[in-house]
């Protein structure tokens, strides 16, 4: 009921309490104390209505799991000024790095439930991680989903003078020389993780894991031939690939995209078994009420659509992929779980 509702009814309900003490009125006292209980109940409703702040009135912290300069951290700073500008306060970004995104999961799952604290998160916060390490503090029943908001295929690049031209020349090479392969990832658990884990085990071949806090320091190190190859988010790959210092040989979609132009899907390169597919999406903690959920939501989706953040993505090998509300989000992520967490037990991932 609207305020304006709220006081023609206070109007009409003060008229017929004024009629039930008239004189000669045929109702009884203990009617017209109902009466008058009732009114005092309708104006502290219109009282507390009146006094309901509009979310949101202060700064918004946006955590990210993952150190600067990565894809998570690419997207959420992309993201971050027009969702400002939307909902009328900052959205500051929070990168807290570490634990394949574990302590930012778990900073979030333990914050306030009043939508002042949202989390960007990967499969890693959501599956893999808690089937990964069963000592986790936090699981994904304590984040509330909003919204899937990207999706990009993650991209295999090797060291540029390391001479490996394909995905087939990288699986000739790791098997002539098992474990002297070093891959660098955003750390254990990560979607680049357990990339690395599928394509070891779909291809039999094995290669050291060398895990960083964040995906721009493992492209670095890549970069510099302290490791030879990486799975790595199109956003922390591709400038190096753009500059020269390394070379993409494959997406791990089965088919080359717009995305990524020029480098080839795994079909393509000999890998029709192989296809995985990496997101983002936003969570808030457990508890936040529905109506700050749906402002969310809907501020979200009008901040992913607009045509500077869709190409801003795009630059990076990112493309906007918006849920169609968050139940149909929580839906997703329990399909999809499923996918990542057979992946942990049939490629014997683990957090060491």
């Amino acid at each position: 009921m609207k305020k304006a509702e709220h006081v023609v009814s206070i109007r009409q309900n003060r008229t017929i309490l004024f009629s039930l003490f008239s004189p000669g009125s045929p109702l009884s006292w203990r009617s017209g104390l109902a009466a008058l209980a009732f009114l005092f109940t309708l104006c502290a409703t219109v009282t507390a209505t009146a006094q309901t702040p509009a979310y949101p009135t202060k700064p918004i912290r946006f955590l990210v799991g993952f150190a600067p300069g990565g894809a998570a951290d690419y997207v959420a700073r992309v993201i971050s000024d027009p969702l400002s500008k939307a909902l009328g306060q900052t959205v500051i970004v929070d990168n807290r790095a570490g634990a394949g995104s574990s302590i930012a999961a778990d900073l979030a799952a333990k914050a306030a439930p009043d939508g002042y604290t949202i989390l960007l998160a990967s499969p890693s916060s959501i599956s893999v991680n808690p089937a990964l390490n069963p000592k986790l503090t936090y699981s994904a029943k304590d984040l509330t989903p909003v919204s899937k908001v990207t999706a990009s295929p993650l991209v295999i690049a090797v060291n540029a003078t390391s001479g490996i031209e394909s995905i087939q020349d990288l699986i000739e090479k790791a098997k002539a020389s098992p474990g002297k392969l070093n891959y660098a990832t955003s750390g254990n658990g990560s979607a680049p993780h357990l990339a690395a884990a599928l394509f070891m085990q779909t291809t039999g071949v094995d290669m050291m894991h060398i895990p960083f806090k964040g995906g721009s320091l493992a492209i670095q190190s890549v970069a510099a031939g302290d490791t030879q190859l990486t799975f790595g988010t199109p956003p922390s790959v591709l400038p190096m690939v753009q500059s020269g210092r390394l070379k993409a040989i494959g997406v791990s979609w089965e088919n080359g995209t717009d995305l990524v132009p020029g480098v080839p899907g795994m079909k393509q390169a000999g890998l029709p078994g192989y296809s995985l597919d990496f997101w983002y999406g936003i969570f808030v903690p457990a508890g936040t009420p529905r109506a700050v959920i749906e402002k969310l939501f809907e501020t979200i989706k009008a901040t992913m659509l607009l045509p500077n953040v869709k190409a801003a993505l795009a630059r990076e090998g990112t493309a906007v992929s918006l849920s169609e509300s968050p139940e149909a989000f929580a839906a997703f992520l329990h399909e999809d779980a499923k996918f990542w967490i057979k992946l942990v037990k049939d490629a014997g991932a683990n957090i060491n």
